[in-house]
Parts: structure tokens; C-alpha cells; sequence
């Protein structure tokens, strides 16, 4: 089973036959290329020109990190699957405006239904969540049909994450954080750094998906395709930040697995140190390894796969052979 390798310590990248070598200050490590799904690089990695060819070869992404955990870009080897048509077909529906309108609707209700489900599952363990509940409710039925454009949609999908966020602090109840309000560049406090570096790896975690798909990764519907290089990951990432980033980041916090010592300061700004990036990863790739019964396919599949469906659902949608509809978490 392919897996993602996280490179958080310095030391040196290297191809040795068939594996992957990682050349570190205390050991040397090994891993079969068969078996890495993308590379995820935090620390100084020394790398030369055979190394990137072998990932190519392997149609292996490697995303780059700086030292605070921001993403930096994506090393993107030649597409394989990449098609004229469908290429086409996005553009279509990205230059029609109720196309564009109409994808871009559906990825702002996908994200808010999975805020609503992530809001209930904490409301049925006893968060006082009513109001917040019912702010978003009263938002999304009066505001979300009215918007004529995707601006006007970006905007309502904004405010519901507002009152998400306010929830951070019922939700984590005695925890030791607490979020006055969403910060991110920089994050402005250990909640803030928590949500945006789990959001980051959603985005690559999409990034890697689409590149298996014939999907163009610059076109996006949401996200305006401007001059930033990838967009339609960001586009998908929406529904999947609730269910993923956010649920793990629950996960860490309210079982202190995840402490104010994972956190540095510098001048207003707030970092996780690397053995918070640490944590936060391995819980990250835990949940996306987690299966459940999926009713449409009836069958078990992880959420890792699961992304993977929905850029197949898309494809299909810009084919005109399926509507789109986004997933939404049902627990």
C-alpha cells in the first residue's frame, strides 16, 4: 500500500537502486519507490537531478515546506494522464458563468453541509452548539440561493466559517487554546497555526490526487484561475477541511496529544515546532486511512480514496454524463 513520507530533519535524498534513500545526521533510511504515494518535505533536503528523474519516472509529487510550515510549491512531474478534451471541457465550464457558477455553488454547500456535520456530531456529545447551529442554518437558507456570483458565494461561505470558528472554543471546552479570532497570515495563536497547517496538507493531499486523474490542477472554479498555479485543489479541499483537517485537529488538542510546547512565537506570529508538524502528521494520515461504508458504492473505502472519488465525480460532471454533488459526511 502506497503511503506519503514526511521528511522533517535535515540530511540528504538519494536514489539507491530501486528504493528511495534518506541519508540523515543519526541514521539511514530506506524506502521502496513502489510504496510512496508523494513526499511531503519539511527540513533541508539535499537533492540532485537523478533524484527528480527518478520521480518522475515514478509519478511521485514532492511538496516543499519552509521551516514555519508553510507550504512553499510542488515539484510536478510531467502529467501522464492529463487529456486535450478534458482540458477543454474545464475551460468550458470555467469561461460560462453558470457553469462556473453552478460547480462553484456546489463546493460551497459541500463545505458548509460538512461544517453542519462536524458542528452536530459535537452537539450530540454536549457542546452548547445551538446558536452557532442555527446562525449558519438561517446563513446558508436566506444567503446561499440569492448569490449571482461566485464572489457573492466566497463571501457567505466566509461568514459560516466565522461562526465555525467561534465554535473552536465550546467544542475544545478546558483545553489549553482558545481563538479570539481566524488569523492566518501569519497565525496569531496555537489554533490558528493548528487549522492552517492541517488546511496545507489537505491542499497537497488533493494536489497529489489530481495528478492521477485527467483533471488539469490550474483550473478551478471557485478559486479564480489566475496567476497562481494550482486552483482546483483548493476548490476541492473546501469539502474535505471540515471532515479531515479540522476532526484531527479536535482529536489532537482534546486528547493533548498536541501541548503549548508544540508552539513557538515570533514578533505577533505563532509556528508549530517540528514535533507538533509530527504529530499533527501522523494523526493526519491515520484518519486518511481510516475506512467507513460508503452508501453509494456499498463498500468499505478510506478517506484517502475518497478523494480520489470525488475527482472522478467531477470528471464526470464536466463530461455532462453526472451532475456533481459533493460529498458530505454523514456522521
Amino acid at each position: 500500500m502506497q503511503k506519503s513520507l514526511y521528511l522533517f530533519a535535515s540530511g540528504r535524498l538519494r536514489r539507491k537502486e530501486n528504493t528511495v534513500c534518506v541519508e540523515g545526521e543519526e541514521r539511514t533510511r530506506y524506502f521502496p519507490v513502489e510504496n510512496i504515494r508523494d513526499l511531503l518535505v519539511f527540513g533541508e533536503i539535499d537533492l540532485n537531478k537523478k533524484i527528480f528523474e527518478f520521480f518522475h519516472q515514478h509519478e511521485i509529487l514532492i511538496h516543499f515546506f519552509d521551516y514555519y510550515g508553510h507550504y512553499v510549491g510542488t515539484f510536478y512531474p510531467r502529467e501522464h494522464y492529463n487529456s486535450g478534451y478534458m482540458v477543454i471541457k474545464q475551460v468550458e465550464h470555467y469561461l460560462d458563468h453558470e457553469k462556473r457558477l453552478l460547480l462553484a455553488r456546489q463546493f460551497v454547500s459541500g463545505a458548509i453541509a460538512n461544517i453542519v456535520q462536524v458542528l452536530k456530531y459535537y452537539a450530540n456529545r454536549g457542546k452548547e452548539l445551538g446558536e452557532v447551529l442555527g446562525a449558519i442554518e438561517r446563513l446558508t437558507e436566506t444567503s446561499l440561493p440569492a448569490c449571482g456570483s461566485v464572489d457573492e458565494l466566497m463571501a457567505v461561505e466566509g461568514n459560516v466559517r466565522n461562526y465555525y470558528y467561534e465554535s473552536f472554543n465550546t467544542i475544545l471546552g478546558s483545553a489549553p487554546f482558545s481563538m479570539g479570532r481566524r488569523g492566518k497570515r501569519p497565525p496569531i495563536d496555537p489554533l490558528n497555526a493548528l487549522i492552517s497547517f492541517g488546511n496545507s496538507l489537505v491542499y497537497v493531499k488533493i494536489l497529489t490526487e489530481i495528478y492521477k486523474t485527467h483533471l488539469d490542477p490550474r483550473i478551478g472554479y471557485l478559486h479564480s484561475s489566475n496567476f497562481r498555479r494550482f486552483t482546483l485543489n483548493l476548490d476541492v479541499a473546501e469539502i474535505f477541511k471540515p471532515i479531515l483537517a479540522d476532526r484531527v485537529l479536535f482529536t489532537l488538542v482534546g486528547k493533548k496529544m498536541i501541548g503549548p510546547e508544540d508552539f513557538e512565537r515570533q514578533g505577533g506570529a505563532v509556528f508549530l515546532k517540528e514535533q507538533g508538524r509530527r504529530a499533527y502528521a501522523q494523526e493526519f494520515e491515520e484518519k486518511l486511512r481510516t475506512t467507513f461504508y460508503h452508501r453509494r458504492l456499498k463498500r468499505n473505502v478510506s478517506y484517502q480514496t475518497l478523494m480520489r472519488i470525488e475527482l472522478y465525480k467531477l470528471e464526470k460532471h464536466l463530461l455532462g454524463e453526472e451532475q456533481y454533488s459533493p460529498f458530505i459526511s454523514r456522521w
